[in-house]
């Protein structure tokens, strides 16, 4: 028992060495190290997950961090794709879009993007409590996808190139504010021209 206790461990000694993890226990490595996260939603149960599994993975996820991730939007749908007759089965497609941001000092948009995820459910009319017990699992494995994609959209983000973006955000935000200015001293600057009077006859 003893030796085939360490004859598995050193196995997985061995793999992990060569870089293989089993599906469902690896993290996804992110240069980012710290980070804010929040939603539109505070409670939602994505956001919830999200901030685990990048807790997991190594960030630190502070309120108050350089960076901010904001999910901005998660839209749930679900559609008929086909009618069944009775007994039958029909299909039915259900979405989930999550709208997210990256925002910088100040709040400011960095980048934004969106992830959409679709799949196809059986419906059976015979059994409605079953289908829709299906339809919940399909959300939360729906959810769990969403997350590891927006995970991985996040690691292929470096703090420089975030940086890039501050400077990009920061120099536009510069540039609208000196033209608001130079707007408002041309303003103030022209001559006022009086009202004309019309002479009463």
């Amino acid at each position: 028992m003893i030796k085939r206790n360490l004859l598995v461990m050193g196995l997985a000694v061995l793999l992990s060495a060569c870089g293989f993890q089993l599906r469902g226990t690896g993290t996804t490595d992110l240069t980012i190290k710290e980070l804010d996260v929040s939603a539109r939603d505070a409670y939602s149960e994505t956001v919830t997950q999200l901030r685990q599994v990048l807790k997991s993975s190594g960030v630190h996820v502070y309120t108050g961090a350089t960076y901010k991730l904001f999910l901005a939007n998660e839209k749930e749908t679900q559609r008929n794709l086909s009618y069944a007759s009775a007994g039958r089965a029909s299909d039915v497609e259900v979405s989930t879009e999550l709208n997210f941001e990256i925002q910088g000092r100040d709040h400011q948009p960095l980048m934004g993007d969106k992830i959409q995820i679709q799949k196809i459910v059986s419906h059976d009319g015979n059994n409605l409590v079953g289908s829709d017990s299906e339809v919940t699992q399909v959300r939360k494995e729906m959810r769990r996808e969403l997350v590891q994609r927006l995970v991985l959209r996040l690691s292929m983000l470096t703090p420089e190139q975030l940086e890039t973006l501050q400077q990009a955000a920061d120099n536009k935000a510069k540039a609208d504010a000196d033209a608001l200015k130079a707007a408002k001293e041309y303003e103030d600057n022209t001559p006022k021209q009086s009202p004309v009077e019309v002479p009463v006859e």
